[in-house]
């Protein structure tokens, strides 16, 4: 889920270098979308995904067109904070009465939950619905960058704004495509957040939201199988901390890994340092 999630901040910044920090509130909305597709439509699972991840995507684009495109050649700090600007509004507007509500709802699963031992290792159906539809999600991706004409603008105006759009690449729907994308990631790990832990609020995307940046920037931010990858090791670093140590500091751990990469690789685990010109 962490994966999920941290796609988006690595594309999003690889393309317009921003941190849209708004992107942890948008992977909340998908979960609300998939409770009110699941508990009021008692739509099927294929389609409660993809009603939040077209749900997530349609709000990325609004957020895209209203609040960062008009700032596209400002300085990057009036985007940073706009961003954050962004997050605030979602999480607040969205608690109103009127939206979502400010309480705690409890997820409805759309299934049973079935155990199985092998080994005396316990996994459950709701660990392999979060792998299948993990791995299918991340193999669209990357058919998506590197097999199709979109794809291939994505990585042209990665790699020079300015040239691809002389080279005849719409950069503003490029871009507007990239959000659109990456919160369609987020709204299916809201679905699948949903379903593993069965309670969600309007405040639900701060904490992933966070890790996942932790997880995008431990990976090398702008780098899609280093997100994947930075991910991966938060997931772990979690799981062993609260087996081993304490659950304390389950979240602690998160943000000294993210601090002892910064000091010991400040572009991340497969990310590479670029050289500015002059």
């Amino acid at each position: 889920m962490y994966a999920l999630i941290a796609l988006g901040y690595t594309m999003v910044y690889g393309i317009v270098r921003l941190i849209n920090f708004a992107h942890g509130d948008v992977f909340m909305v998908g979960a609300f979308l998939a409770f009110y597709a699941v508990e009021k439509f008692h739509l099927p699972l294929p389609a409660v995904f993809a009603f939040a991840a077209g749900g997530a995507a349609f709000l990325a684009v609004v957020i895209d067109q209203v609040a960062y495109r008009p700032l596209r050649n400002a300085p990057k700090i009036a985007a940073l904070i706009t961003a954050i600007g962004v997050s605030l509004f979602l999480e607040y507007f969205t608690a109103l009465h009127q939206v979502f509500g400010p309480n705690y709802y409890a997820f409805p699963r759309p299934f049973r939950v079935v155990s199985l031992e092998i080994g005396g290792i316990t996994f459950t159906n709701i660990q392999g619905i979060i792998l299948l539809a993990t791995l299918v999600s991340l193999g669209a991706l990357q058919y998506v960058v590197f097999r199709t004409k979109v794809g291939r603008g994505m990585r042209a105006v990665s790699h020079d704004y300015v040239t691809a759009g002389l080279m005849g690449v719409n950069a503003n729907a490029v871009i507007s495509f990239t959000f659109a994308l990456g919160a369609a990631l987020a709204g299916v790990g809201g679905v699948l957040y949903g379903i593993a832990y069965p309670q969600i609020n309007t405040f639900m995307g701060v904490m992933p939201g966070l890790k996942a940046f932790t997880a995008a920037v431990l990976g090398g931010i702008g780098n899609i199988p280093g997100a994947v990858l930075g991910a991966l090791i938060m997931g772990q670093s979690e799981t062993m901390t609260t087996a081993y140590l304490s659950s304390t500091y389950r979240d602690g751990i998160a943000f000294v890994l993210l601090i002892a990469v910064l000091l010991w690789k400040p572009a991340g685990i497969l990310g590479k340092s670029r050289t500015e010109k002059v």
